[in-house]
């Protein structure tokens, strides 16, 4: 697994995500672009489009099957979703526990 290939993945979602929002905003790729909360550019329903788009990615690039958005990510006291950093480093949790 590569860290380095999460990362792109992400980025690739969030542009993928934006091209099918309302007005086709455009999100700055960097890690510490919020992705959830008040300065983030993605509503609840782009969130979930991008983590779709993503969990979907990540099958084809790894064959692996996982679910980002579960009761545990939404549990945490810091949230995976805040930014592009703290989604990558959740994910590559994920992924070794596979």
């Amino acid at each position: 697994m590569s860290k380095i290939k999460i990362e792109d993945l992400i980025y690739k979602s969030l542009d993928e995500t934006c091209k099918l929002l309302p007005g086709k905003i455009q999100i700055e790729k960097t890690l510490e672009t919020p992705l959830f909360g008040g300065s983030s550019q993605l509503d609840s329903m782009g969130l979930v489009t991008f983590l779709v788009d993503l969990e979907q990615k990540i099958e084809d690039e790894f064959d692996l099957d996982i679910t980002i958005a579960d009761e545990k990510a939404m549990s945490l006291k810091n949230s995976p979703f805040r930014t592009v950093s703290t989604l990558k480093e959740y994910i590559e949790t994920l992924l070794e526990k596979n």
